[in-house]
């Protein structure tokens, strides 16, 4: 019997994972979360074989609780289940343990493969996620400032705060922004804040 902990922060998307994979003989859902902290806790206490996480949670993100995860139960495997396709997110998750990957918008039959998959440890990954997503942006070189405004485009700030922040002025800010978008080969404000927020944690260091 495969056991398997949900973490999601939306219920109802929980509430659909466990209605598709309850019927599966081979499957069995010991808990579920709605953060990373309830997620740790979860896996502390029932020790599931699998962990089914989204990546952007309260209080804990994925990834942080991933490495949690797998450095005190190296045995259970983790999967990933995003809406950001981006080869940062992935990137990032198998870095931190992650053993397979599956889009919000595929179709939850690609889910019960994931699982099946990991379970005899083995990786799987969304065919929707592009080959490029295999490589990881480590080699990127962005400057220390670019790294700063980065780190508060992720905490939702606009151009104006973080000039008044920095003590820059914003067209200098725009400037550094325009470089971040050359450099991490993504194009839009959109794409760019949503890349800061995914992986602003890891700014820290």
């Amino acid at each position: 019997m495969i056991t398997i902990a949900i973490a999601e922060d939306h219920q109802s998307l929980i509430d659909g994972i466990r209605l598709y994979i309850e019927p599966e003989d081979d499957m069995h859902i010991v808990g579920e979360a709605n953060d990373g902290e309830k997620l740790i806790e979860l896996v502390r206490l029932k020790q599931p074989r699998i962990v089914i996480t989204d990546i952007r949670m309260p209080k804990c993100d994925g990834i942080a609780a991933t490495k949690i995860i797998k450095k005190e139960f190296p045995h259970t495997s983790v999967i990933a289940f995003s809406m950001f396709d981006q080869p940062e997110a992935v990137s990032q998750m198998k870095q931190a343990g992650a053993s397979g990957y599956i889009m919000k918008n595929s179709p939850l039959k690609k889910l019960l493969e994931a699982i099946r998959a990991v379970a005899v440890n083995k990786e799987f990954y969304d065919d929707s996620i592009s080959a490029k997503n295999e490589h990881t942006k480590e080699e990127i070189l962005l400057s220390q400032r670019e790294r700063e405004i980065l780190r508060l485009i992720g905490e939702g700030m606009t151009s104006m705060e973080i000039a008044n922040t920095l003590f820059i002025g914003k067209t200098t800010v725009d400037t550094h922004r325009k470089n971040i978008l050359r450099k991490i080969q993504i194009h839009g404000k959109t794409d760019l804040i949503r890349f800061a927020v995914e992986r602003k944690y890891d700014f820290n260091s």
